[in-house]
């Protein structure tokens, strides 16, 4: 993955950075992602949401 478009995703339940992913930022400039992803530590799906780098 390229460093200038790599994100993080943290749990909103815990705080836990799980995930690292990429967007298009030319096109979602305002926006920030949200997915529901598996947590680890909560062992649940939760959502997850973009953080600044």
């Amino acid at each position: 993955m390229s460093q200038d478009n790599l994100i993080k995703l943290k749990c909103e339940v815990c705080g836990n950075i799980n995930y690292y992913s990429h967007k298009n930022k030319k096109k979602l400039r305002e926006h920030k992602l949200e997915l529901k992803k598996f947590c680890k530590k909560c062992r649940k799906h939760t959502l997850h949401k973009e953080m600044k780098k």
